[in-house]
């Protein structure tokens, strides 16, 4: 009889954070649905491109093995990791589905456009610079993007319901990581235009002017993604000879960070709009230095390949970790899906107070 009851003691600890996370997901629903948030609308790089490059001339894709090994039936989309993004995790715990797709997928469909879609490419960044260099959508194309999504929303659901899906959505930017690990640390035009520090202010020039934009075409909800930890990435680790992070590598995305903040609070002052901040930063630092809280067993290398040097085309073909959910990163730069699920978990924490709420 002890131990029939300590199996089921077991048995129901084992199972009770799937019903709480469930509970959390229906609350979630519940308070979105009651303040009338529609859609989401994605802009940005690498981190919340579902493959729009796949449909664009450009050699930044990831539309190959061993891309998307644990997507579903394991095939590559174009998104930079082994499966979903953390955008994907955003949308299907508010009940959009469980993908957001890229606004170029000749699959996209009605549904699709209601519940939100994502305009990023791989590649890009605030700088239009950023994506020149990478034959990508700079954010200014992106939103000539999202131009033509209004003008098929009306036509799915008329001019007044199509304003409301818009003035409701969520719009989310994630970029930033390409302007300086592409552009300003190789590329010597704006390294010999502007300091580190003034092209960190140029930059936030630039993501003003586009969330000034977007607030133009009717953006009243916002989520800005900072920018992880440079020095954590195994590319960047590798390229400065480091065993551990290197901090000042940290130290410029901390800054960075810091500056976008600033910015946000000085942009509700004058467009009136809700907003939520997504610390990325500190979501994978937690990640890295207590790695057993959330279940890896490596934060120093990727899965793909030796883990420290390969993404994008370098890591085509290549052999991969047994096990992905036990990794940080996917590549030397990007997240594994379990870490995008982390992400996403923190985000939607954020989001529903300051955004949704």
């Amino acid at each position: 009889m002890t131990r029939r009851v300590t199996m089921v003691a077991i048995l129901l600890l084992a199972v009770m954070p799937l019903f709480a996370r469930a509970f959390d997901v229906h609350q979630l629903r519940q308070v979105a649905a009651k303040n009338n948030v529609t859609c989401i609308l994605v802009f940005g790089d690498s981190s919340v491109d579902p493959g729009n490059n796949n449909y664009i001339s450009t050699a930044t894709k990831s539309n190959f093995p061993p891309y998307g090994k644990s997507f579903f039936n394991g095939r590559p989309t174009g998104r930079f990791s082994n499966g979903r993004l953390a955008t994907d995790f955003i949308a299907e715990a508010l009940g959009y589905g469980n993908i957001i797709r890229g606004f170029l997928d000749p699959q996209i469909n009605k549904e699709d456009l209601l519940h939100g879609v994502s305009f990023a490419s791989a590649g890009s960044g605030y700088d239009d610079l950023t994506a020149n260099l990478s034959s990508v959508l700079p954010v200014s194309k992106q939103l000539e993007y999202f131009l033509h999504y209004k003008i098929h929303l009306r036509q799915l659901v008329g001019e007044e319901k199509a304003e409301e899906i818009i003035r409701n959505a969520i719009f989310l930017i994630s970029m930033g990581t390409n302007d300086f690990l592409q552009n300003y640390g190789i590329e010597p035009i704006r390294s010999k235009q502007f300091t580190l520090e003034q092209y960190q202010n140029f930059l936030i020039s630039c993501m003003f002017r586009d969330i000034k934009a977007m607030h133009h075409l009717g953006a009243r909800r916002l989520v800005v993604v900072g920018v992880p930890p440079f020095g954590c990435m195994p590319l960047v680790k590798a390229l400065k000879d480091a065993s551990k992070c290197d901090e000042s590598s940290n130290q410029l995305a901390f800054s960075f960070n810091s500056k976008i903040k600033e910015k946000l609070a000085t942009i509700k002052k004058i467009f009136g709009i809700k907003y939520a901040y997504v610390d990325i930063y500190n979501t994978i630092q937690s990640a890295i230095h207590n790695p057993k809280r959330y279940g890896f067993t490596e934060t120093s290398k990727g899965c793909c390949g030796s883990g420290v040097i390969e993404f994008g085309d370098t890591c085509k073909g290549l052999s991969t970790c047994a096990d992905p959910t036990k990794y940080v990163f996917w590549d030397a730069v990007h997240p594994t899906q379990q870490m995008y699920k982390i992400i996403a978990d923190d985000a939607l924490e954020t989001v529903t107070k300051n955004v949704i709420g």
